[in-house]
């Protein structure tokens, strides 16, 4: 093996040994970004930055927030929820109409969850993960943004990750994941495609030390 491979698979363990570290000194992860280690072998989560918004001892949840879903635009699923008609997807405001729409992970892909800020709550549907960030996922959420009364930041996703119990400790554990804190930035910025490895570079890991990792046990 070359020194190279050797010093990017040192880096690959000492910053997994550090989430691991972190995952038993802070408990659950709630509130938390997971990033997919470059060895992910789950291409459902390949290169993935996820947003948690669960996690206990009865297993997480989580939202994908970097994968967009194709050619799916947020005016035309209005239009296709019937939430406006396509001759109003014009008048639409601005953040309506470049609202992201994502793939939020495999689990029930056909059921719509929003990540909001905390401007924006609806009793007994509305969960706040932290000071910042809620999660809704009724369809009057989607109503309010389309007439401009919604949040100020928003990400519409379909589907969600999930994890049974002890299952995320387990692949964290295994090198699978690393975690930091959430950044309001990574989770609703418009540059999607950037934002894996922005968030790899949040936590000080150069991208370039664990790319050639893929592949080697």
């Amino acid at each position: 093996m070359d020194p190279e491979g050797k010093r990017t698979r040192t880096a690959r363990r000492q910053a997994a040994a550090g989430a691991g570290d972190n995952l038993s000194n802070q408990g659950y992860l709630d509130g938390q970004l997971l990033i997919a280690m470059p060895v992910m072998g789950d291409p459902r989560f390949e290169r993935s930055v996820i947003y948690l918004c669960a996690h206990s001892s009865e297993g997480a949840m989580g939202i994908i927030v970097n994968r967009p879903a194709g050619s799916i635009d947020f005016p035309e699923l209005l239009v296709q929820l019937d939430i406006i008609k396509k001759a109003d997807q014009i008048k639409l405001p601005e953040n309506a109409e470049s609202m992201k729409v994502l793939k939020g992970g495999p689990v029930e892909t056909g059921r719509g969850f929003v990540l909001h800020s905390s401007d924006f709550f609806i009793k007994d549907a509305t969960l706040q993960i932290d000071e910042g960030i809620c999660l809704t996922a009724t369809v009057d959420i989607l109503k309010a943004i389309a007439r401009g009364a919604g949040p100020k930041h928003a990400i519409l996703a379909l589907g969600y990750a999930g994890w049974a119990p002890g299952q995320l400790e387990t692949e964290i554990q295994d090198n699978g994941w690393l975690h930091c804190d959430a950044d309001p930035d990574l989770i609703f910025g418009r540059d999607v495609e950037e934002k894996y490895l922005r968030a790899l570079r949040k936590i000080g890991i150069d991208p370039g030390m664990l790319s050639n990792e893929a592949g080697h046990a």
